[in-house]
Formats: C-alpha cells, structure tokens, sequence
C-alpha cells in the first residue's frame, strides 16, 4: 500500500526588522549639520525626532496648576530709588528672599536698545544655515559659539532651541569675532547690563544689612557670557521643552525678553508664568548669590516652554559671575553667626563651574554639593 507524501511545512515568512534606534548617532548626525532646530523647522518636518520628546514625568507637569488664580512674580521701580531707596531695597530684598525671581522697570535703558538687540539676535539666527555654521561649535575657544543646547551630549532628552553665545568678561570676545549682524547691538547691550546689573548687586548688598560696595567688590559682575536663545515654532510643544528645568549656577542673570512668553519659575505654588511685561528686564538670583548669603537670598529653579507660535521666541540672558576663578567664595562672614553657622564650604568658581557642566549631581542641585 502506498503511502501519501508527507507535506513539508513553508518556512516562516522573512520579517525585515528595522535596526535598533541609535539615539547617539541620531544626535551626532543633528549637531554635525550645523543648522540647529531652526534647521529642522527650515526643512520642513512635521514631527520632531525622538531625542527631543521628554519623558512622561516631565511632560505631565508642563502645564500649570488650573486650581487656583496664577500668582505674578514682583515687579520693581527702580527709577523709585531717588526718593524711596529703602523702600525699594526692602522690595528686592523681599523679591530675592522669596521666589528670586522679580522684573524691574524704569531702569534707565532706551527702549529703543532694547528693541534693536532682540531684532539683532533674531536676525543672527534668520540668516541662511551657512552663516550661522560659521560660528557653530561646542568650544568657547574664540569666545563666541553658535549651537543647539549647551549639555546635548549630556542631557536625557534635548530642548528645542538655539544658542548663541558671546564671552563678555573677564577676558571679552574679540569684537571682529562677534557676528556683525548682531555686533553693534551686543556690545551696547552688554554695557547697559553691567550698569544696572551693579546698581541691583548695591541694592541687594544693602538688602542683605552690608554697605552698598560689598557685592561689587567681589567682581560678581566681572565674568559675563551673554546668549541669545532662539525658540522656533515647535510642531509637538506637548512632547518637549525650550530650556530644561534648571538654577542658573552665577550670581545674578538679567534677561530680556520678547513678547511670545513661556518662560516658568518654579515657586511653592508650582509652576507659575513670567509674563512678558513691555519695557522690563527679568532678573534672578543664581546659586552663587544663594551660597554667598548664607540663603538669606534663594536661587530658583526656571524653564521655558516649547514655543507653539508660528513666531519664534527670542530672550538675551546675560549671566555675572566673578572675573577671577581662583579665588575662594562661600557665605560672606558678616552673614554667619553662631544663631546661623555658614552653611556652605568655601570653593572656587573653577570647582564650582564645572560641577555645573559636568552634570555629576545625580540629581542633586549644585547648591547642595557644596553645602558643609
């Protein structure tokens, strides 16, 4: 009797699988072009590449609290100061203690200044791709670099935005090495802040019980950088961020900025808004400021959102720091006592910058690695 043939089975269909998402490669390629986010946007994408999205912890908390009104930060006169200084030294005094964040107007820069140097950092950012590559790189070795986020090697997930950034003090840039689209304006701009950023350094030295002098004759606004953030239209501003949560890690920052909005300070309300307010700078208080007064004045943590406008965004924070970089900082003396012992050990702004970029703070701030 013949048997029927047994029938073989067909070997399983072939699947191509897609390789594994190489998030390194995919960031190197993103930095080798040159072009930034401003870049992508230029080229048309609708949705944004996976090293950008954050993770669900941090998207969840992008939108403030709905359950009661939003509060503002303080917004100082300073042309009060001729005729009510201790009124407004308590107003900073009050402002720096508290949240460390608070606007100042009637401070004595033309508008007219601060409106030609936003256009000027936005048209830096507008020329083609090939203008601004002349300048990208991740070196400050000419004191002037072009690039997209400052720690992307570094960071979990990267932000949506571009930085130009301009070496102010001790050492400045050389002007030939600005770009002449914005060069003219930075160099007045950055005179303007060290004028008012000295006459805020008296007024919160006075603040803090200590003669005008005592904050400036640190050098605390002797060692600038200047940087121009550019925001561009974010096609998923729910699955990003334009600026990281962070504590600016110097004494004092003063920033201008336009008027699209989404910058956030963090405050025992959460998250509140830094409403654009025509005419106002935005200053706060860095972690160095926070350690040099023994906490009497709090840094505080900030961020800004993805920007869901069709125009970009575009702020200018100056950040003064100490010129010289051996020297030793911690809480001031006159700050300590044996009721309030110094809480923090004294450093260099060398060892302490470079915790600071380093990221070895596990999540940490800055200000607790240093705290005795």
């Amino acid at each position: 009797m013949s048997s029927s043939p047994i029938a073989t089975p067909s070997p399983p269909p072939t699947t191509v699988s897609s390789p594994p998402y190489d998030r390194i490669k995919a960031v190197k390629e993103f930095d080798e072009t040159k072009s930034g986010v401003k870049g992508l946007i230029d080229s048309g994408i609708k949705t944004i590449p996976s090293f950008f999205i954050h993770p669900p912890e941090i998207l969840s908390d992008l939108t403030p609290r709905s359950d009661f009104p939003q509060p503002e930060i303080p917004t100082i006169d300073l042309s009060a100061v001729h005729h009510s200084r201790a009124a407004v030294v308590e107003q900073l005094r009050s402002a720096a203690s508290t949240v460390g964040f608070f606007q100042v107007i009637n401070h004595g820069v033309a508008p007219e200044l601060m409106r030609s140097v936003i256009g000027a950092m936005k048209k830096f950012h507008e020329q083609p791709a090939d203008e601004r590559k002349k300048v990208y790189c991740r070196e400050m070795g000419t004191g002037v670099s072009y690039i997209s986020n400052v720690d992307l090697f570094a960071s979990k997930a990267a932000s949506w935005r571009d930085t130009l950034q301009i070496k102010m003090g001790p050492v400045p840039a050389e002007e030939k090495e600005i770009p002449e689209v914005c060069r003219k304006e930075v160099m007045e701009w950055d005179k303007e802040v060290v004028r008012v950023g000295d006459i805020l350094l008296g007024l919160l030295s006075e603040g803090l019980g200590l003669g005008e002098e005592r904050l400036t004759e640190l050098g605390l606004s002797q060692g600038r950088v200047m940087v121009g953030h550019y925001y561009p239209f974010c096609p998923q501003p729910n699955l990003t961020v334009g600026l990281n949560s962070h504590a600016d890690p110097g004494a004092l920052t003063v920033l201008l900025q336009d008027h699209i909005g989404g910058l956030q300070v963090r405050t025992q309300h959460g998250w509140i808004n830094v409403k654009p307010l025509d005419g106002a700078l935005v200053i706060n208080i860095g972690d160095l400021l926070q350690i040099i007064s023994n906490e009497e004045y709090k840094s505080a943590d900030h961020r800004v959102l993805a920007n869901p406008s069709n125009e970009p965004r575009v702020s200018i924070a100056v950040f003064l720091n100490p010129g010289n970089r051996e020297k030793l900082f911690g809480p001031l003396p006159e700050l300590t006592s044996a009721d309030k012992p110094s809480l923090y050990r004294d450093f260099t702004l060398n060892e302490f910058m470079t915790r600071f970029f380093k990221k070895e703070l596990d999540g940490k701030s800055l200000t607790n690695f240093f705290r005795k």
